[in-house]
């Protein structure tokens, strides 16, 4: 038996995503639930691994079984392909195991040529119709497969409009279309200089090839980088029957959920186009009606989708997007799927679905995706400043939040602004998928055309991004880069608020604030906390970040810099006579003036956390970072120090290091200096014991993290002066004050002898950001200059900075648990890199068997929601 790369609907299920992918598993799905599907088939995923296995080409033998099935298909649908007198035609869609909206491409009416066209306008006794449908599959057709842009052909049809002298496609008539067809094919072959294939089979082959190759275009693979979907999951091909939306007056096409995607409300939400083929609705060229408006355009087809929506909804127990077609007053279900949506949406959905009974708690917790919790604790409108502000003009609340910035019109441009550090509002008359790395950087979306399902809306949503969409009083001149709306001109670099939760537009900076955390979210936290095992502590600097921390939910500090703290007024300048000065007494004078500074910030940060766990780490970054680069502010600073200019650049040459972040840093600068280390334990313990006297309820233990060791002697060296100096002040103090000295995991070879440095260690906390550049030996700073090459080269999935890095750091790490957990089984493990807050590392570190994870203030609720997560999966596998 040969391998089978193709499934009817009849033949497949719901549970077979990694092979039909999600379109053509729910289309299994639906059609085993007997609904109202137009019938085909689905080419695998593994069929599309194979296309790039044979060299990006379709061996014979899946050609074979194309070939067979589309035969299965001609018997059940009773038409025949490239049959004049009773034609089937086809459209060719993407489906992807995980949902990647407007990622991929499809193809409709596939199947058309000058003599099945005919026979199409005799049985339908609608030329226009026939017409209609050949010119939209030769755009999208040539668009999709021969990659011959869109809007050359949006150019031909309006240069059609304007010669007859009318707004609307659809005011084009049967003879409008033909001609339509004839310019379009004329194009096709000045641009090609070869016909348009008239041969339906070589249509197929050709279609399944671009769904194929969109899997891999630039797009696709940023989509899937910000998603985290493999490369080699592939995606499936579904050849489905047509049915004509854009046959009359009785047929239409839309999109709907079971439940509103922005707010999460339970109401059925949609809309849709009459006369209109699919592709209408999404790609936002026409502005739609409401769902709710079939009830009286199609009172019984309205109803029939109501049922068959609810009974979906119940099927897959959770919030459905639906895609459906009206072909002469009969329904038909084309696609469903778990619906995106916002963040508020996500949540009150999964806490209404477990109060309906449909979902328990547990099953809520992994509704709700990590990072989207972000859009959450993001900005809203001052409500005063928005009082005052006027709105120049209002679109669609396509997806929530307050966005302020200044006006792009490209990808391209939002990109290289936010690059240069600026806030900027994305303006588009439509965004398509090419557009979405602006999309990613830009604070809002603003469209001209498009509904609450258009690509612009869909993607936004998915993003957390704020998105106003489908304001058609705007007129956007690309070339002069402006538009105007209500009689105002607004030019690139202008300021505009966008409100994605009203769909108001101002001409106006309106000041932002941030979230409150309301009911549901407080209820859908705590049944996450109830189940995971992973403390969440946060990582900050200042009183002020501490506070922020626990608000999220942080249970103590896993990272506190110290240096952070050297920056401000007299404090830098006691920094630089420090490290200007040349004998150890002439620090030590430095030191003790930054000492009650130091002090001071613990103290403050102490009284915050109300006795939580706070790590401080000592000083970490090389000392040039605190001497002057530039001309003038060196002249200047000679000055304050009282030195020649000479003597400071001497000191600066001194300390120019090749490559900084491997050189003389972390506990490298307490070797050579302990009096640094001294300074910084009387404030970390004097700090503490004036808490402890003023609030003896709160009972704080400090925590003191020595940076950068790679060898246990090295360790015992700075911790023997951190102990001799905390015992000496905590004797002359007469407390009682427990602390522990630990240390962060950031070199190679401190994983590798974990054991041996766990007898000195009380805790171990990984800083993977250092972790990851020096085990992949690259600087985290330059990456970024090559990092796209390996992406585009499919040697990296992901930025390693982003997302750890399993294989190889992951392994460093389990590794140094063991170890440091045979030496000393009580020590406690965490981590306190950026990868604290990304949810797929935080789940690592749960497998790994780490005690807490550490991010910053915002990504905290993200950890304790992953975190959860981790432990729901764990159970569920068990």
């Amino acid at each position: 038996m040969s391998h089978k790369y193709v499934y009817l609907f009849s033949e497949g299920n719901g549970k077979m995503r990694e092979l039909l992918g999600g379109k053509g598993a729910n289309l299994a799905e639906m059609t085993v639930l007997g609904m109202p599907v137009p019938q085909g088939f689905t080419i695998t995923t593994e069929a599309c691994t194979q296309y790039y296995k044979d060299g990006r080409e379709i061996n014979a033998e899946i050609q074979a079984q194309i070939y067979e099935y589309l035969e299965k298909m001609e018997a059940i649908c009773g038409k025949k392909f490239a049959d004049p007198k009773n034609p089937l035609l086809v459209s060719v869609r993407s489906g992807a195991r995980a949902s990647m909206p407007g990622m991929m491409d499809t193809i409709l009416n596939l199947g058309l040529n000058d003599t099945v066209v005919e026979g199409l306008a005799k049985i339908t006794n609608s030329p226009r119709f026939a017409y209609d449908s050949y010119r939209r599959f030769i755009q999208m057709f040539s668009d999709v497969v021969m990659e011959l842009p869109k809007s050359e052909f949006e150019k031909i049809i309006d240069e059609q409009k304007a010669k007859k002298g009318v707004k609307q496609d659809i005011e084009l008539d049967e003879n409008d279309m033909k001609e339509l067809v004839q310019k379009f094919k004329a194009f096709y072959k000045e641009k090609k200089g070869e016909e348009f294939p008239s041969d339906p089979k070589v249509q197929l082959m050709e279609a399944v090839k671009a769904v194929f190759r969109s899997w891999d275009n630039p797009r696709a693979n940023v989509y899937r980088r910000m998603n985290e979907i493999p490369y080699d999951w592939g995606t499936a091909v579904n050849v489905q029957a047509m049915v004509f939306g854009n046959s009359g007056e009785k047929s239409g096409t839309g999109v709907a959920f079971t439940r509103n995607p922005a707010t999460g409300e339970k109401a059925l939400f949609g809309e849709y186009l009459i006369n209109a083929q699919g592709e209408d609705v999404v790609a936002g060229i026409r502005t739609p009606f409401p769902i709710s408006h079939l009830k009286q355009d199609m009172p019984e087809v309205y109803n029939q989708f109501a049922e068959i929506a609810d009974k979906l909804e119940k099927h897959y127990k959770d919030m459905q997007d639906m895609e459906f077609t009206i072909e002469n007053g009969k329904l038909y279900m084309l696609q469903t799927r778990n619906g995106k949506r916002t963040a508020a949406a996500a949540l009150k959905i999964a806490v209404d679905l477990v109060d309906e009974g449909m979902i328990d708690e547990e099953e809520a917790v992994l509704r709700v995706e990590p990072k989207q919790l972000d859009a959450l604790l993001h900005p809203q409108f001052d409500a005063e400043a928005l009082k005052k502000a006027k709105a120049i003009g209002k679109g669609l609340a396509a997806s929530p939040g307050a966005a302020c910035g200044k006006v792009v019109f490209s990808a391209e441009d939002a990109k290289e602004w936010h690059e240069r550090g600026e806030k900027v509002v994305l303006v588009r008359l439509e965004t398509s998928p090419e557009d979405i790395e602006g999309m990613a950087v830009a604070e809002g979306i603003l469209t001209v055309r498009g509904g609450m399902t258009s690509h612009a809306a869909v993607v936004a949503r998915g993003m957390g991004t704020c998105c106003v969409s489908g304001c058609g009083e705007i007129v956007v001149d690309y070339d002069a880069k402006k538009f105007t709306l209500a009689g105002q001109t607004i030019k690139e670099g202008d300021y505009i608020s966008i409100d994605g939760s009203t769909g108001n537009i101002y001409a106006e900076a309106i000041p932002t604030v941030a979230a409150s955390i309301s009911g549901d979210f407080g209820r859908f936290m705590k049944w996450a906390d109830s189940v995971r095992r992973l403390e969440v502590y946060t990582n900050a600097d200042t009183p002020r970040d501490a506070k922020q921390g626990k608000e999220f939910g942080a249970q103590g500090i896993g990272l506190c810099r110290t240096e952070h703290m050297f920056f401000e007024g007299q404090r830098i300048k006691a920094m630089r006579e420090m490290i200007v000065a040349k004998t150890t007494e002439e620090r030590e004078k430095a030191l003790a003036r930054i000492l009650p500074y130091q002090q001071g910030d613990f103290e403050g940060i102490y009284e915050v956390m109300e006795g939580r766990p706070v790590i401080i780490r000592f000083l970490d970054p090389p000392l040039h970072e605190f001497l002057p680069t530039k001309e003038e502010d060196i002249k200047e600073i000679a000055g304050e120090l009282n030195i020649t200019v000479a003597d400071l650049k001497n000191v600066i040459a001194s300390l120019h290091e090749f490559n900084p972040m491997m050189g003389h840093r972390g506990c490298r600068l307490a070797v050579s200096y302990p009096e640094i280390a001294r300074m910084q334990t009387a404030a970390v313990i004097n700090a503490a014991i004036a808490v402890n006297k003023k609030h003896p309820e709160f009972k704080t233990e400090p925590r003191i993290m020595i940076p950068l060791v790679g060898e246990e002697k090295e360790l015992k060296f700075v911790k023997d002066v951190v102990t001799e100096t905390a015992d000496k002040i905590i004797k002359e103090a007469g407390v009682d004050l427990k602390y522990q000295v630990g240390t962060m995991i950031e070199i190679p070879r401190a994983a590798l002898t974990a054991d041996e440095i766990a007898k000195e260690a009380e805790f171990f906390s990984f800083g993977t950001n250092d972790l990851t550049q020096m085990t992949f030996g690259f600087s985290r700073d330059d990456a970024g200059k090559f990092l796209d090459y390996y992406y585009e080269n499919k040697i990296y999935e992901s930025d390693p900075f982003a997302h750890l890095d399993q294989n190889g750091v992951g392994k460093l790490v389990k590794m140094a648990v063991e170890l440091g957990r045979k030496t000393r089984p009580e020590i406690h493990l965490g981590i306190c890199g950026e990868h604290g807050g990304d949810p797929t590392s935080v789940e690592f570190c749960h497998q790994a068997g780490l005690d807490y994870v550490s991010c910053s203030p915002f990504r905290v609720p993200i950890a304790r929601l992953a975190a959860a997560q981790a432990a729901v999966k764990e159970k569920r596998a068990k």
